[in-house]
């Protein structure tokens, strides 16, 4: 049985470890107590142990998970000592697996980018290394999607802001359907079958470009046509456009701040 600590006890990392629960892997989860009430929450679900402080979760963990904000990053590699050969799994946005190796000790380290459907075994896991020996433990999140570069990682994690962004798009139809008098829970489910038609019949026409197929529906004359002759109007498939090269070109500066540090590589 694994002992996987986890560093960081935030929304992300509570999803993993309920799907990791659900999915009935064999690993045993070790907390770190900072998010004090969620970790407990956590203890009392589904029997996770909460340690006294992030030291002895290094210390007992078979495999570290690392769940903090970039921010924090800095004070938690001067914080704690990894046991040789620890390999890490890091759900940290933007910090490449160099920078962690240096910050932490050179050792194993794999990213990964997840989104909230993990509770449930149903997200995309985008994983680098491609060949990384964690892909399997990661794969009952969901589908796994290896990748060979950290460039292909940093898009993949455009693709999960976009997986955020669709939320609030959904909120946002099916409140327009609440205020034509639909009741909330009908819009919604109208809201949210929409979707999963597209999704269903774009894999099904697999050997179709998405775009194609909306354009056997948006024929000239067809109100579909016409809506979307307004969108772009409006500029809105640019501002998802903008939105994505934003968030891109915040993920791949020219110099990572952190392999800029003063910090120095972790002893062990």
């Amino acid at each position: 049985m694994i002992k996987l600590g986890v560093l960081g006890v935030g929304d992300l990392t509570e999803k993993m470890i309920r799907g990791w629960h659900r999915a009935s892997s064999d690993a045993t989860f070790l907390l770190s107590p900072r998010s004090r009430a969620r970790a407990e929450s956590l203890a009392r679900d589904i029997g996770c142990k909460l340690m006294r402080d992030n030291q002895e979760v290094a210390d007992a963990a078979d495999v570290v998970l690392i769940g903090v904000r970039p921010g924090q990053l800095d004070e938690l590699a001067q914080e704690i000592r990894l046991k040789p050969d620890v390999p890490l799994i890091s759900v940290v946005s933007g910090v490449p697996a160099g920078d962690l190796q240096r910050m932490f000790g050179a050792r194993e380290c794999t990213r990964a980018m997840l989104s909230l459907a993990a509770e449930i075994n149903r997200s995309t896991v985008a994983i680098y290394p491609a060949d990384s020996a964690m892909a399997p433990l990661l794969a009952a999140l969901g589908n796994p999607v290896p990748l060979a570069t950290e460039r292909e990682f940093e898009l993949a994690t455009v693709g999960a802001c976009m997986n955020g962004w669709f939320y609030f798009l959904l909120h946002d139809l099916q409140q327009w359907f609440v205020q034509k008098g639909f009741a909330p829970e009908d819009a919604r489910q109208l809201v949210l079958s929409g979707v999963e038609d597209c999704v269903a019949y774009s894999r099904y026409k697999s050997s179709s470009e998405i775009g194609e197929i909306g354009s056997s529906i948006a024929t000239a004359g067809t109100y579909t046509a016409q809506g979307l002759d307004v969108l772009q109007k409006l500029g809105a498939n640019a501002a998802w456009q903008a939105a994505c090269e934003h968030v891109f070109e915040q993920l791949t500066p020219k110099e990572h701040a952190h392999s800029n540090s003063n910090s120095n590589p972790r002893r062990e």
